[in-house]
C-alpha cells in the first residue's frame, strides 16, 4: 500500500513539473517562431511554435537600427564592469567573514545582515547619485547595489566549507593573508565564482528599473529600457527609427517587437550551458554548508 502511494505520488510530481516546463517554455518558442516567421503565417496562427516560411528580414532590420547597437554596447559594458566590481567587493568582504580568527566578524556580520532588512529607499538613493555627479552616466547602473550581502553569506559559506588545514599550512610557510587569499582560496572557489558572477550578470542584464530612474539620454539606455519602450510604444518604434513607415507592409511592427525580445535575451541565455556545471555544485555547498 505504501508502496502504491509513492508510486501515485511521483506520477503527480512528474506531471506537474511537466505541465509547468511545457507553460515556461511555451511563451519562449512562441515569441521565437513569430520573430522567424513571416507577417502572414503569424496571423494564421499567433499562437505557432513552429516557424512557418522563415524571414530573417526582420533579424537584419532589428540589429542594423542605432539604438539597438548602443543599447547593446551599454549594456555590456554595465554587466562586463557591474560583474567584475561585484564579484571583487563580494569575495573581499566574504573572506574575512568567513576567517575564524577574525574578532570583529560578529558585528561586521549583523551590520550587513542589518542592510538586508532596511534601506534608505529610492529617494535618497537618487539624491546620492546625483550628488555624486553620477546622474545620467552609466555609474549609476553600475556603482549602486554592486553588492549583495546574500550572496556574500553564499560565499563566506562556501570559504568555510575549505579545510582549515589549507590555510594553516599555507601560514606555516609564511604566507600572507592575501596571499593565501588569492593562491590558495580563490581557486577552489570556482563554483561559487562561477554561480554568483551568473548572478550577477543576469541582474545587471536584466535590470531596466535604475535606468529608468537614473537615465535621461536615449543614448545611454540599457538594451531592457528600450526593449520595455519598444514592447510598449508603438510610437517609440517609429520615434526611434525602429521601423520605416515606408516598409511596414514589408516588415510589421509585430515581428519587430517579437524579433526584439529574441534580440534582448539570446545573449544572457547562452551563457547558462557554460556554467551549468559550476551552477548546482556552487549554490548548493555555499547554501547548507555553515
Amino acid at each position: 500500500m505504501k508502496r502504491k502511494s509513492l508510486e501515485v505520488f511521483d506520477i503527480v510530481v512528474y506531471f506537474s513539473v511537466t505541465v509547468f516546463t511545457a507553460l515556461t517554455i511555451y511563451p519562449f518558442l512562441n515569441v521565437i517562431s513569430v520573430s522567424l516567421s513571416d507577417y502572414g503565417s503569424y496571423l494564421k496562427n499567433p499562437m505557432m511554435i513552429i516557424p512557418k516560411n522563415l524571414n530573417f528580414e526582420t533579424y537584419k532590420f532589428v540589429l542594423s537600427r542605432p539604438l539597438i547597437l548602443s543599447s547593446y554596447r551599454n549594456t555590456i559594458i554595465v554587466t562586463i564592469c557591474g560583474t567584475a566590481i561585484s564579484m571583487f567587493l563580494t569575495i573581499t568582504m566574504a573572506y574575512p567573514l568567513a576567517n575564524r580568527n577574525f574578532k570583529a566578524k560578529p558585528f561586521f556580520t549583523y551590520m550587513a545582515v542589518f542592510t538586508m532588512l532596511f534601506n534608505g529607499g529610492l529617494v535618497p538613493n537618487f539624491y546620492l547619485v546625483r550628488s555624486l555627479g553620477l546622474l545620467d552616466t552609466l555609474w549609476a547602473l553600475i556603482l549602486p547595489g554592486s553588492l549583495s550581502i546574500f550572496n556574500v553569506i553564499l560565499m563566506s559559506n562556501f570559504i568555510k566549507s575549505i579545510p582549515d588545514s589549507l590555510e594553516e599550512a599555507a601560514r606555516i610557510d609564511g604566507a600572507s593573508d592575501i596571499y593565501i587569499m588569492v593562491k590558495v582560496i580563490l581557486p577552489l572557489c570556482l563554483p561559487i565564482i562561477a554561480t554568483l558572477s551568473l548572478f550577477y550578470a543576469v541582474g545587471r542584464w536584466n535590470s531596466y528599473f535604475n535606468a529608468i530612474v537614473y537615465i535621461r539620454d536615449r543614448q545611454k539606455w540599457t538594451l531592457q529600457l528600450m526593449l520595455r519602450e519598444v514592447v510598449l510604444s508603438t510610437n517609440a518604434l517609429l520615434k526611434e527609427g525602429m521601423v520605416d513607415p515606408s516598409i511596414q507592409n514589408i516588415i510589421p511592427l509585430q515581428n519587430v517587437k517579437y524579433t526584439t525580445i529574441v534580440v534582448a535575451i539570446l545573449p544572457i541565455l547562452f551563457i547558462y550551458p557554460f556554467l551549468q556545471k559550476y551552477f548546482i555544485k556552487g549554490i548548493m555547498i555555499g547554501a547548507i554548508k555553515g
